[in-house]
């Protein structure tokens, strides 16, 4: 299994000097030891779609860029628009995963009800960008995620009940699983076969935590209470040979720090 870590953390605090974080950000996982990186897919617009740039930056650092994050907007045409101008960027570049998220509130209520006609129009549009990637040689994983809708078990259900799992597969993540009320152990052996891709954070069980905006509980790996063993024991046993990408939201000190430490975790516990 490939180990990385995504990017966008190091970018979204410095919008004066985009170009000179990401190479901060690729100087620093190759330092600490991951093989591979992701990025939200505003890379693109960061780089003015200059692909040879940022493979000339990945190549400086011996990195591979394996995913590209699309999130959906209300427009699914423009939405199917840019991912095809992401898989084009992606092919330039050696990525392989296009990542796709539906879109997020951040008003309250943090839990809604299941918008069941709104999770089956992001299954066609996930079908349609999925069969594009496959015609491309990538590959589309969704990503259920806290604050919108596909992220509780019934959502993530119906979600792939409409879905072709010959062009869309699953990106769980262990912490919104976990957040969403599931065992993520038994969550990702009930989902192994649609799993495309990996996203590992781990959660602080104390709900009095931000109760606000329960996102803010997400901590470096080894931090909280995910069972990392049982979900790695289960993707091993499954056959599961995709990329493990860690991501954390907030970090406690630095980005650099969260990453460090979530590494030697994966080296001490996976052995990878």
């Amino acid at each position: 299994m490939k180990v990385a870590y995504t990017g966008w953390t190091w970018l979204v605090n410095h919008q004066d000097n985009y170009k000179f974080e990401f190479e901060q950000f690729l100087k620093e996982v190759a330092d600490i030891g991951y093989d591979s990186v992701e990025n939200f897919a505003f890379i693109t617009k960061y780089f003015d779609n200059n692909a040879e740039e940022v493979k000339g930056l990945l190549d400086k650092y011996g990195l591979e860029m394996v995913n590209l994050y699309e999130h959906f907007s209300t427009d699914p045409e423009e939405d199917y628009k840019k991912a095809g101008e992401y898989i084009d960027f992606m092919k330039k570049i050696g990525a392989t995963y296009l990542n796709l998220q539906g879109v997020m509130w951040k008003d309250a209520p943090f839990d809604r009800p299941t918008d069941e006609a709104t999770i089956k129009a992001y299954a066609e549009l996930s079908n349609r960008i999925g069969k594009l990637c496959k015609e491309n040689g990538c590959v589309a994983v969704f990503h259920p995620h806290a604050a919108t809708p596909v992220y509780t078990e019934e959502q993530i259900d119906i979600f792939l009940a409409n879905t072709d799992p010959e062009y869309v597969w699953l990106c769980p993540d262990t912490a919104h699983t976990t957040l969403a009320g599931m065992d993520a152990v038994a969550a990702f052996k009930k989902y192994l076969p649609r799993i495309g891709y990996v996203h590992l954070k781990d959660v602080d069980p104390d709900v009095n935590n931000s109760p606000e905006w329960p996102m803010n509980r997400f901590c470096a790996l080894g931090l909280g209470t995910v069972d990392f063993r049982g979900i790695y024991r289960v993707l091993k046993e499954g056959g599961y040979d995709g990329v493990l990408c860690v991501e954390l939201d907030k970090p406690l000190v630095c980005n650099y720090k969260s990453a460090l430490v979530s590494r030697e975790y994966i080296h001490n516990v996976m052995g990878l």
